[in-house]
């Protein structure tokens, strides 16, 4: 073999063991096993949100959609197990859930829990951690849409503004194309000691595809992310005085099938990761939180990763310390056995993304 020949050779080696040493660094290959499953709910588990007990994180808790007509919402313990006393049953299919913390009510300061309840088109609140309902039995939204169609309540997600706020974003199973898919509601007391929700905005584009259910918010950085399934992940201002432009559109064609769940592991107030659920591939793709230098609004893939969940559509994630089991942070995804999967920060993230000391 004459020089030039080796020479080529030995270059087109050294690409190619670049190249796959590249896709080690980025891509994983074994599904990432959870620490603890949750025991079943009855019907269908659909979506979790995770509440850090401020007095002792150890006793944090988990909060999942049961969703049926005849659901609720079980809460969890952070082995998975069910506290029976907390569960919430009875509720009209409900369909998603968020959490935010000191929502002021009566003069007094309440964590909550919202839920969508499908069959009724209301946000159903309860105070955590005792799991008492405080909306006089629902808060109606979506009111004056046109037809039954447009007010299948299904995700929702909390913002918590800087001066102490919280709203509430609704989204539904179909709606316009013009920009006005998701309604804000600022909840707040009505002056009597009871909760009213009242609307804020209309914002927010549809593909027309299938539908928006998962949203998240990123209350530090004081974003909204949803996912217009089958077209892409969308991304707005959460205040409604910074207007509704649209200020990202990401990852359109890297899916299986639908882009679902979306949770945010942060790792300082501005840097971390945006995990979507690439559901019929029972993985997640993981997104540059900050974006790039040049575009904020850049977010870049870094990697996907295979997880044990099957047809994930929720999940939450809390980035710091819990327990002795969680010293990292937790990620809690939804499985369509009925159950939520528990898993260490440190399992998902594997050598190639950050953790959390």
């Amino acid at each position: 073999m004459n020089k030039t020949i080796s020479t080529f050779y030995l270059a087109s080696s050294i690409l190619f063991l670049v190249a796959a040493c590249s896709q080690k660094q980025t891509t994983n290959t074994a599904p990432v096993k959870p620490l603890y499953v949750s025991e079943p709910v009855q019907f269908d588990s659909d979506d979790p949100a995770i509440w850090v007990n401020p007095a002792d994180s150890s006793k944090s808790l988990i909060i999942g959609t049961d969703k049926d007509e005849n659901g609720g919402l079980y809460v969890f313990d952070l082995q998975g197990k069910i506290i029976k006393e907390k569960t919430v049953k009875g509720l009209k299919r409900p369909n998603n859930v968020d959490i935010a913390y000191g929502l002021k009510l009566g003069g007094q300061k309440v964590d909550i829990a919202v839920a969508t309840e499908r069959m009724t088109h209301k946000l159903r609140v309860f105070s955590i951690p005792d799991m008492q309902p405080i909306d006089n039995g629902g808060l109606p939204v979506f009111e004056g849409e046109r037809g039954e169609m447009y007010r299948d309540l299904m995700g929702v997600a909390l913002y918590t503004a800087p001066q102490g706020q919280i709203y509430a974003i609704a989204g539904r199973k179909t709606g316009p194309t013009d920009g006005s898919y998701l309604w804000q509601y600022l909840l707040e007391d009505d002056g009597t000691g009871k909760l009213k929700a009242t609307l804020v905005r209309k914002f927010g584009k549809y593909s027309g595809k299938k539908e928006i259910e998962a949203i998240a918010v990123d209350n530090e950085l004081g974003y909204i992310y949803y996912s217009d399934e089958q077209f892409g992940v969308r991304k707005y201002y959460a205040d409604p005085a910074k207007g509704n432009q649209e200020l990202a559109l990401f990852e359109t064609p890297g899916f299986k099938e639908d882009n679902e769940g979306i949770s945010i592991y942060k790792t300082s107030d501005s840097t971390g990761y945006i995990l979507v659920s690439d559901q019929s591939a029972n993985q997640f793709q993981v997104f540059s939180r900050e974006g790039t230098n040049q575009n904020p609004h850049q977010h870049k893939l870094i990697t996907s990763i295979p997880v044990s969940t099957n047809n994930s559509d929720g999940s939450d994630i809390h980035s710091k310390a819990l327990n002795g089991d969680f010293k990292h942070g937790i990620f809690v995804a939804m499985s369509d056995d009925k159950t939520f999967q528990l898993y260490r920060w440190e399992d998902i993230a594997g050598a190639l993304l950050k953790v959390n000391k």
